[in-house]
């Protein structure tokens, strides 16, 4: 059983990035799927989350991102994805996804994002 978090990688300052978040040994579209980020410095902050559970898709974002990030996911391909659009330095930083249910939750590795000009 493992998530795996990619994509990351390092853009100059209005760059566009897609991260993926890809299940293996379970299936991620039994899930919420959850997108957090951590700063250098900072604490962990949650950036986006789908929550379909209910029959309908429920999607949160932070006020920080919203209008330039979505999520979305390929449940045929077990895998989440984030776009990153526009892209800002303070949008620097290690990002994880995380899938969650009221049985277990599962983390994935983290994948670094540096936006630097």
């Amino acid at each position: 059983v493992q998530l795996q978090a990619s994509g990351g990688g390092s853009v100059q300052p209005g760059d566009t990035l897609s991260l993926s978040c890809t299940a293996s040994g379970f299936s991620l579209g039994d899930y919420a799927v959850a997108w957090f980020r951590r700063a250098p410095g900072k604490e962990r902050e949650a950036v986006s989350c789908i929550d379909d559970s209910d029959g309908y898709s429920q999607y949160f974002y932070a006020d920080s991102v919203k209008g330039r990030f979505t999520l979305s996911r390929d449940n045929a391909k077990n895998t989440a994805y984030l776009q990153m659009n526009s892209l800002k330095p303070e949008d620097t930083a290690v990002y994880y996804c995380k899938a969650a249910s009221t049985i277990m939750d599962y983390w994935g590795k983290g994948t670094l994002v540096t936006v630097s000009s």
